[in-house]
């Protein structure tokens, strides 16, 4: 790949990070937020599952893994004519780990989807009220975070729990490496993805610390973006460039998207469709003030001034790939065309594409996938058509409860890997909510975009959100079919019946 000193010549530039469930990447931006993409590096990796329901992946290997990633970027940006402002980092929301006193990994790095949490999280509904603390840190109590981990934790390892000193996300553990400070602080957008902080105060929440027997300590200390911190000796060596450079808190992934989109405000909703989908809304919050949760959705931070409110999916590309590798249907062309070729909901299928658990907005614990109707004429396409509907039947449920809170009309704007190589899924989901989609193009990488925006902010390089050019200005429009709209609410409303049956008491919204 050619070096980029003829996009960067005479630049700032931003470094944006992005720590993603599949993959990690880094790119240069300028001072706009745009990204320079020659100098964009990308390295996948797999979690590791366990037969219990674990999603577990070393935390030093994904740590080696982001550094080279940033090695390879900034090898192929001209460090005579290119000057680093800042660094932003965007990463996963909800992971859990546990560091001794040297701050090294004591556990392997527990991902939302790990479900493990399942098998003790009974005493903690017993012991707490669900909806007043839903209402305070905007998680229902679900394995995805860290209070019933933490408990799980505790009462089924407790030599391994006992040997923590610190518990925190992966991104603490990349600052307290980077910089070399031994007092990990957590981003008040990251620690909002635990489960642990209360999302109106901005401070650790008290009931479920006692509950946990969690001591304050034991926990990051809260920051918000603008606490930078910079790359150590042994960093600074290996990156002359970011010597000295102020490294933002990271940001959680979806927040960022949401930054990226442009999606700021009443008036956009942000869709994202990767490995798994969320919708969110980013909207003014500041501290101390108090404003409902709606049924059925979670609450986390942007940061100190900004809520991020919506619904996230378990299930999204990785449940099409699942579809793939289940029925050896290779989406090629041909087999993409044929799925697309088929009516709405003409298949005779329901299905709950639970495959990878559940969350939003049912919240059913124990869900698991379920495909109703099969006969001996159904075919792949047949399946894979009925689960990418079955999805977006998913995302509608969350839409419907976003919309008391968004202004009329309002825009949807969508992201993601999915989104990008999958138009036929697109406009399954546009079809679906009956609403125009926005679909940003190839090659946009929103996170990324959002991660150096709020960097560059952060420094006082951007004077607000929303100062930059609108990333939807070269997006693909993707209008709803009426009569596809229709065919669908009927498959909607099987799979809602489908759904209550089997989890008629798990509905907690």
């Amino acid at each position: 790949m050619s070096n980029a000193s003829d996009a960067d010549r005479d630049r700032q530039l931003v470094l944006a990070i992005d720590i993603g469930t599949s993959s990690v990447r880094a790119l240069a931006c300028d001072t706009k937020g745009n990204a320079i993409p020659v100098t964009e590096t990308q390295r996948s990796y797999r979690l590791h599952p366990t037969r219990d329901g674990g999603a577990e992946y070393d935390a030093t290997s994904l740590f080696e893994l982001l550094c080279d990633v940033i090695d390879q970027t900034l090898a192929k940006v001209n460090s005579e004519s290119a000057t680093f402002i800042a660094v932003g980092v965007t990463s996963f929301w909800h992971s859990l780990l546990g560091l001794d006193k040297d701050r090294n990994p004591v556990t392997p790095i527990y991902f939302w989807a790990d479900s493990r949490a399942d098998q003790t999280i009974d005493d903690l509904e017993r012991q707490l009220d669900l909806d007043r603390v839903w209402q305070r840190t905007g998680c229902r109590l679900h394995s995805s975070y860290w209070p019933a981990k933490l408990h799980w934790l505790r009462e089924s390892q407790p030599r391994l729990y006992g040997e923590v000193d610190r518990w925190v996300s992966f991104t603490e553990y990349v600052q307290c490496q980077l910089t070399g400070d031994q007092a990990p602080v957590v981003s008040v957008s990251m620690a909002s993805g635990t489960g642990l902080l209360d999302v109106h105060a901005l401070v650790w929440d008290d009931e479920l610390l006692a509950v946990l027997g969690i001591e304050p300590a034991k926990l990051p200390a809260l920051v918000d973006v603008d606490d930078h911190g910079v790359v150590n000796h042994r960093f600074s060596r290996r990156w002359p460039v970011l010597h000295g450079v102020p490294w933002i808190p990271a940001l959680g992934d979806g927040a960022c998207a949401n930054v990226g989109s442009g999606a700021i405000g009443p008036g956009r909703i942000a869709l994202t469709l990767g490995t798994s989908g969320a919708m969110r809304m980013v909207l003014p919050a500041p501290p101390g003030s108090t404003w409902p949760v709606p049924a059925g959705l979670w609450a986390y931070r942007l940061d100190r001034e900004y809520a991020v409110l919506g619904g996230a999916l378990s299930n999204g590309g990785n449940v099409r790939r699942w579809v793939s590798e289940l029925t050896g249907l290779q989406m090629t062309v041909e087999n993409t065309a044929a799925i697309a070729a088929l009516p709405a909901d003409g298949h005779g299928l329901t299905i709950l594409p639970f495959v990878a658990g559940e969350r939003s907005p049912g919240w059913h614990r124990d869900a698991t996938g379920l495909i109703n109707g099969l006969t001996m004429a159904t075919t792949p396409i047949d399946l894979a058509r009925a689960t990418l509907e079955a999805v977006a039947y998913r995302f509608a449920r969350i839409y419907d409860a976003l919309l008391p809170i968004a202004a009329s009309p309002h825009q949807i704007v969508a992201n993601g890997g999915a989104i990008v190589h999958s138009p036929e899924w697109t406009q399954m989901i546009a079809s679906t909510l009956g609403h125009d989609i926005l679909a940003l193009p190839a090659g946009d990488e929103a996170t990324a975009r959002g991660a150096a925006i709020m960097a560059l902010r952060s420094v006082g390089a951007r004077s607000s959100l929303d100062a930059g050019p609108d990333p939807s200005r070269e997006a693909t429009r993707f209008a709803p079919s009426a009569a596809d709209h229709t065919s669908y609410r009927a498959g909607r409303i099987r799979q809602e019946s489908l759904e209550g049956m089997l989890y008629p008491a798990s509905e907690r919204n």
